[in-house]
């Protein structure tokens, strides 16, 4: 599932079609949000090294951690910053946001200081003159990856922001664009749009609920620990036919980076739809096979021969008929034998079959007699 994203990222917008856009959302939690960022930031700018994608180049805007840190993380990955300058750039908004310092000497070429991030109209500015300067003008095209919206959030307005993300899905040049959200630091109301703003929100979640949603608690430390080092790992794609469509997976935490897994048959169940409580909506073996056994009311469990049948509250057609047989046959035997010992006297019998047990006697009185019509 992850590479099902990193592949959408890849393939880019077609004619005519916003780009693809990507919300990695995590929480205090479940914090793995920096690490699959850096996963997908390697893999799309792989992609784009090796000619496998529309985009030609890619622009870095970083907010939370430094230019060095990204130019070492590729080294890391095995990618070769030094002859790919030319691929990409990175917009420095982590040294000097405000404008306060007066000189900051630049560790690369490939890296811009920008200064004025209270201004997302000159930020976008600063993205399309970058992109254009590493592809060109025309037609080609380039990806943004924007290491944390919340540093955005903290300097402009939700509207703003929002302005500029969709102003760049909608450019012409870009590919594809990816961004990384805490969510935990936000009304749900900031979160609700930039999620519609995406194409794609993927969430990570614990592996396991804190009980009682404290992190305090002497039982919930195992829980805490268990979560640092796994969790839950949920995408949401929109399909361009408007459907909505839910994949999920385990992600890990190794010495080696971050991995991606199958979620087990006990987490696939979920697939994350469930609203979160306090209590356990799942049911164990044992539970599933003690449910199983209950004798439920109205059942007729096959008593001397008998079918399985469930009582629906009337009488089936057939059981009224043998009834009524069986009736008959009972009158018919007892006129024979009356007839036989008093063949001088007649006698007759109303049978009666209400169509519902639950049906009232008949009565003489009237159920309206109350009321004044």
């Amino acid at each position: 599932m992850a590479k099902s994203i990193c592949i959408a990222l890849r393939e880019g917008a077609l004619e005519g079609e916003l780009a693809p856009a990507l919300t990695i959302k995590d929480s205090i939690a479940s914090p793995f949000g920096l690490q699959v960022f850096d996963h997908v930031l390697s893999q799309l700018f792989s992609s784009i090294l090796a000619g496998k994608s529309p985009s030609q180049g890619l622009i870095l805007v970083s907010f939370s951690r430094s230019p060095s840190f990204y130019l070492e993380l590729l080294k890391n990955k095995g990618i070769n910053v030094a002859s790919s300058d030319k691929r990409i750039h990175i917009l420095d908004c982590y040294n000097d946001p405000l404008g306060w310092k007066d000189q900051i000497v630049e560790i690369s070429s490939t890296v811009t200081v920008f200064r004025e991030v209270k201004h997302m109209d000159k930020l976008f500015n600063s993205i399309i003159e970058l992109g254009r300067g590493l592809v060109g003008g025309g037609k080609i095209r380039f990806s943004i990856a924007i290491d944390s919206v919340d540093e955005m959030l903290r300097r402009a307005s939700v509207s703003s922001v929002a302005r500029l993300l969709s102003n760049l899905r909608s450019h012409e040049q870009i590919s594809s664009i990816f961004w990384l959200l805490h969510s935990d630091l936000h009304k749900a109301r900031v979160t609700a749009v930039l999620e519609y703003l995406s194409s794609m929100v993927a969430s990570l979640e614990p592996s396991h609920q804190l009980a009682n949603g404290q992190r305090g608690d002497l039982e919930n430390f195992a829980l805490i620990k268990h979560n640092s080092k796994k969790g839950k790992f949920h995408v949401r794609f929109k399909k361009r036919n408007g459907r909505v469509h839910v994949m999920s997976e385990e992600v890990h935490m190794e010495q080696s980076g971050i991995n991606f897994t199958p979620l087990t048959s006990e987490g696939a169940i979920n697939q994350g739809l469930v609203p979160k409580v306090q209590f356990n909506l799942q049911l164990s073996e044992k539970e599933r096979i003690d449910k199983a056994n209950v004798v439920l009311p109205f059942e007729h469990q096959g008593d001397n021969g008998k079918p399985l049948q469930i009582y629906d509250g009337r009488r089936s057609l057939v059981d009224s008929k043998h009834e009524r047989a069986v009736a008959v046959e009972n009158v018919q035997t007892k006129e024979e034998s009356e007839s036989e010992s008093e063949s001088d006297m007649q006698r007759g019998e109303i049978i009666y079959y209400r169509d519902s047990d639950d049906e009232m006697p008949d009565s003489d009185e009237d159920p309206d007699d109350d009321l004044d019509i």
